[in-house]
């Protein structure tokens, strides 16, 4: 096998694991998400555009960057807010998950 073909089924094998360990683990539910968020809409609405000056909106964010916000919450590492803190406390990994892809999808 020459320099290239072997640098070339490298470069193949890490894209095919890298693909499947971002695939691991149960797809988003938006559904569930609207269903656990329910209590987020008091502050940021149920479509993710708030009404209350200060308060973020959430509609069409990106999914990641909701789920690092809200695990920064809930572990309390950075994000320091104490309605948010409290709120994010209880949600589990998935939750974050379902939540994140309720609110992406929503119009800004």
């Amino acid at each position: 096998m020459t320099m290239i073909s072997r640098v070339g089924l490298f470069v193949i094998l890490n894209l095919h694991a890298v693909a499947h360990a971002q695939s691991s683990g149960p797809a988003p539910d938006a559904g569930a998400g609207k269903r656990r968020a329910a209590v987020c809409f008091a502050c940021h609405n149920a479509n993710g555009v708030a009404v209350i000056p200060g308060v973020p909106n959430l509609a069409g964010q990106r999914s990641e960057y909701l789920e690092s916000a809200l695990r920064a919450y809930r572990d309390g590492q950075g994000r320091q807010n104490v309605i948010m803190n409290s709120m994010a406390k209880p949600l589990s990994d998935s939750d974050i998950v379902n939540i994140a892809a309720y609110f992406s999808v929503q119009q800004r």
